[in-house]
């Protein structure tokens, strides 16, 4: 995600890093290591932050619960007590997570929702959510930003999985499940976070998600005509795949599991709270359907 921001932001923008690592990259004047925070007045004065360092959702469950808080509670905690120092810095924007709110929905998934995380992932997220809220700051602007499942360059997790599968002409046994989600495009992303960078938008939790719910059916045959490939959909009896779905979370295999044939577990995160601030009936880009 963060390439992809850089790219997007780079012509408006003077961008730093700040990571475990120093690479050289384009669009980045300099990256500094996190213990520059530490540092009095060595990193150079900044009008917003983007914090989007994270231990990401492990699809194999091989994490132990305490590396998700140790990065993704404590080094927010971090950044964003190094932000409430900077006088000149008046932008805080927080990537959280979807299931930082929920792992199952029925319906659509609003801001407003009693958060209700299953998983280190989704409760180590809602942990610097919560601190975050708690240190409100009332003379700058904080945005916390909860995408569903991101698609688009340089994507990882289950959905690239999904697509190698695809690729390779392995067939899809789940097709008796009419499971649906929403997904958010990286474009989707950039233009909210400019959106919040340039404009005066309130502080607050933005869901983020493209307009359209797919099931993974509707997935599974847009990934077959962006290849120039005949879609392989099985219809097996949902008794047997279900036994299947929990084999496969015991075995910790990440596309054979209840995810999968929950048509309850998919979230449908829409942004209309978004939608409005910016004006806009649709997102700005849409997922592609051709």
């Amino acid at each position: 995600m963060g390439s992809n921001l850089v790219e997007a932001l780079k012509g408006q923008h003077t961008i730093y890093g700040l990571d475990i690592v120093s690479p050289v990259k384009d669009g980045v004047r300099f990256t500094f290591s996190w213990d520059f925070l530490d540092k009095p007045n060595e990193i150079p004065e900044v009008d917003a932050i983007i914090h989007l360092a994270g231990k990401a959702h492990d699809t194999k469950n091989e994490s132990a619960a305490e590396v998700y808080f140790k990065v993704n509670t404590e080094l927010t905690k971090k950044i964003f007590d190094w932000f409430l120092a900077q006088p000149s810095c008046k932008k805080f924007v927080f990537f959280s997570t979807a299931k930082a709110a929920a792992d199952k929905v029925e319906g659509v998934l609003t801001e407003d929702v009693v958060p209700a995380p299953v998983g280190p992932y989704g409760e180590s997220k809602i942990a610097a959510e919560k601190y975050i809220q708690e240190n409100m700051p009332a003379d700058k602007q904080v945005y916390i930003f909860r995408p569903c499942m991101i698609h688009g360059p340089g994507n990882k997790g289950n959905l690239n999985l999904l697509y190698n599968v695809v690729r390779k002409g392995i067939p899809w046994p789940l097709g008796a499940f009419e499971n649906r989600r929403t997904f958010t495009s990286v474009e989707n992303i950039c233009f909210a976070v400019n959106g919040v960078l340039t404009k005066d938008v309130p502080s607050g939790i933005y869901n983020m998600g493209d307009d359209e719910a797919l099931s993974t059916n509707e997935l599974i045959e847009e990934i077959c005509k962006s290849l120039g490939k005949k879609a392989h959909i099985w219809k097996l009896p949902k008794g047997m795949m279900n036994g299947f779905a929990k084999l496969g979370d015991m075995l910790h295999l990440p596309l054979i599991q209840r995810d999968y044939v929950s048509s309850r577990r998919i979230t449908l995160a829409l942004t209309r709270r978004s939608r409005r601030l910016w004006g806009l009936r649709k997102c700005p880009w849409m997922q592609e359907k051709d």
